[in-house]
């Protein structure tokens, strides 16, 4: 996802604005259940080693694509000015 464009080159540039930051925060809880994502198919890719995924590795998969859809949605609201979607339970 892109983030607000940084302009480097001014010589005046002291690092991100406060805007800059409210939205690399608003997109943190994002991008750690992306890396959730991503720890849990590494984990599906290494149960090989183990003799294929356990029932625990694919709930480990199920839940962190849960959470990533859940937090795209939230980013997105977000984004968009929305404040109240409907929860999934």
């Amino acid at each position: 996802m892109m983030l607000h464009s940084l302009d480097l080159n001014t010589p005046a540039h002291d690092g991100p604005t406060p805007n800059d930051l409210d939205a690399i925060e608003a997109e943190g809880l994002l991008i750690d259940a992306e890396l959730s994502w991503l720890h849990a198919e590494i984990a599906l890719l290494n149960a090989d080693d183990r003799g294929g995924p356990s029932p625990l590795d694919w709930r480990r998969l199920r839940r962190a694509e849960a959470r990533v859809i859940r937090e795209t949605f939230a980013y997105v609201a977000y984004r968009i000015g929305v404040s109240d979607l409907p929860r999934a339970a």
